[in-house]
């Protein structure tokens, strides 16, 4: 579930979509090449030089073939030059590979001090195969090499968290009135192909054969600390099969799908300190795109038994994203783009990516990070993540109003805990935590998305909360507002910008964290990104401006 990238590549590859050797009814849905890079953001003993080693993983699951990985890393210097770069070929068979990558540091000290960009480029293709493709991996990382300026923050202190919030309390004087509720919006049980035990999750299940179902997950989830926890389950697989199953009855997808909404409401009548969201995750990848809706209370589906009967509440059409926005918008849904490739999903009218207005009211979350969906890891060190910024800046160009968001795909029982990225839902101070807040907080984008569960980034913009839209004339000051609850440090500060619907590049405006200007007259968004000094990264939701001429 990574994102997949046209682009010319150095030497022939090819992406072969096929599956065998595990549970059959899964394939389809995630026989898939996997490639991550985990670069290490500092050298492990800066004092005796900047050397460190690039880990590449490699995985796919259910392929039918022996596989060969063939792969190119680069170290990009600030300015965008590349100045060094590896390459090679990686058998890769039915267990996941690793390879590292050693790098001796600053070349003879001729780079100098800043921070770079490691960009991994990978695609798999039959051991036998040489043929061509354009389907490339692709992701990158940040690394600070030598001594990097610490950037001025403004003062702010963090928010209340979840559960640690004194319930009823006012808010500290010139405080933002929120609290900040952590949660993880993207996670699979045994309702779908989720739920199996760590010591026996090898991948994807077999639909509802896994042990552990929504119940559990929530009681996971909340005993580890978290304050949400959404079971999005695949929506075509609520008839036990990836593919169709010509003799279900429709009353038994519609009656599960109903369980797992029972289930969350029942969970948190009793725990209400914490919210379990049963949801669906709709779609396929291939010609697809995965989709969460967090709050429908119908079953959505294509697929017909034998006597042409639907498997679901309501007939959605298969890839047909243009009518799912349509209905979404209709119904007040609410969605996310989960795990997004900026190339070849999400298509209307042959566009990928492609904008319409529904769309633009009910999709309201990007995933701008997950770690990797069938990790086992539950102390949350997991090094396999992948980075979808490039995709979510393409839907925000597009034109879509979406805030970041990161969660982890969880397949097995380890809910929450693969790794410590969580999504901070701003809910107004003194409002109790429950299906209406968090879908209204989602509504009005007052999201943010962190790699590091103790801290947070709020941009403001005049005053105005992140994921307002508005209309603005002369000066505009944005501020990035960082706390960190465990006195993390930060490395650097980005504030980006773009243009709704140009359809065109989002660009770095300032590495500061509080710049005041003038935009240009005309539609913009905004928002802040900063990365910590041991790496990880927050995203803000944005803000959108439609600068005005003075006078008019």
């Amino acid at each position: 579930m990574k994102t997949i990238i046209p682009l010319p590549f150095p030497f022939a590859v090819v992406l072969l979509c096929g599956g065998a050797g595990g549970a059959l009814a899964a394939i389809d849905e995630h026989s898939e090449f996997e490639a991550t890079l985990h670069a290490p953001y500092r050298a492990p003993e800066p004092a005796k030089g900047e050397a460190r080693t690039f880990t590449l993983a490699f995985d796919y699951p259910n392929a039918r073939q022996a596989q060969v990985v063939d792969w190119q890393l680069e170290l990009i210097a600030p300015r965008g030059i590349v100045v060094r770069r590896w390459q090679g070929s990686t058998p890769l068979g039915p267990a996941a590979a690793s390879v590292g990558v050693p790098w001796s540091g600053r070349a003879a000290g001729k780079l100098a001090a800043g921070l770079y960009g490691v960009r991994l480029r990978a695609a798999s293709r039959d051991a036998a195969s040489s043929a061509p493709s354009l389907d490339v991996h692709e992701q990158t990382w940040q690394i600070q090499v030598g001594l990097v300026p610490t950037p001025a923050l403004p003062r702010f202190a963090p928010l209340p968290v979840g559960r640690l919030a004194t319930p009823g309390a006012l808010p500290a004087p010139a405080a933002l009135p929120f609290t900040v509720y952590l949660g993880n919006l993207h996670s699979q049980t045994n309702h779908s192909d989720g739920g199996a035990e760590l010591g026996n999750c090898k991948g994807a299940q077999e639909p509802l054969t896994g042990r552990y179902g929504p119940d559990a997950a929530f009681a996971y989830a909340r005993g580890h600390g978290l304050d949400i926890l959404v079971a999005s389950e695949h929506n075509h697989m609520y008839d036990g099969s990836d593919g169709t199953r010509p003799d279900t009855a429709p009353s038994v997808p519609k009656a599960l799908y109903r369980q797992g909404l029972d289930a969350a409401a029942g969970f948190n009548a009793a725990h209400p300190d914490f919210l379990a969201v049963y949801g669906m995750e709709w779609g396929v990848i291939d010609k697809g795109g995965h989709v969460n809706i967090f709050n429908s209370e119908q079953l959505l589906g294509w697929e017909k038994n034998a006597r042409g009967e639907l498997l679901a509440d309501i007939a959605t059409p298969r890839s047909d994203y243009a009518a799912l926005y349509t209905l979404m918008r209709e119904r007040g849904w609410v969605g996310q783009f989960n795990h997004p490739a900026t190339s070849g999903q999400f298509a209307v009218n042959g566009t990928a990516l492609g904008y319409t207005a529904d769309g633009d009211e009910a999709m309201a979350l990007c995933e701008v990070v997950n770690s990797t969906a069938f990790s086992t890891n539950d102390r949350e060190g997991e090094t396999r993540r992948s980075n979808f910024e490039a995709a979510c800046n393409k839907v925000l160009e597009a034109g879509f109003h979406v805030a970041f968001s990161t969660n982890q795909d969880n397949h097995c029982a380890n809910w929450g805990t693969a790794y410590t990225n969580r999504t901070g839902v701003l809910v107004p101070a003194g409002t109790p935590l429950n299906r209406a807040s968090f879908i209204e907080a989602l509504k009005a984008r007052r999201v943010f998305a962190t790699m590091d569960k103790g801290s947070q980034l709020v941009l403001t913009a005049n005053g105005r909360m992140m994921g307002e839209r508005f209309a603005n004339k002369g000066a505009l000051t944005l501020v990035a507002n960082f706390a960190s609850t465990a006195g993390k440090a930060v490395a650097s500060v980005a504030i980006m910008e773009g243009v709704p619907g140009r359809g065109g590049i989002v660009t770095q405006l300032s590495d500061k964290a509080s710049v005041r200007f003038t935009p240009a007259v005309g539609a913009h968004f905004y928002y802040a990104k900063v990365t910590q000094s041991d790496g990880n990264i927050l995203w803000s939701a944005p803000v959108w401006v439609t600068q005005e001429e003075e006078g008019n």
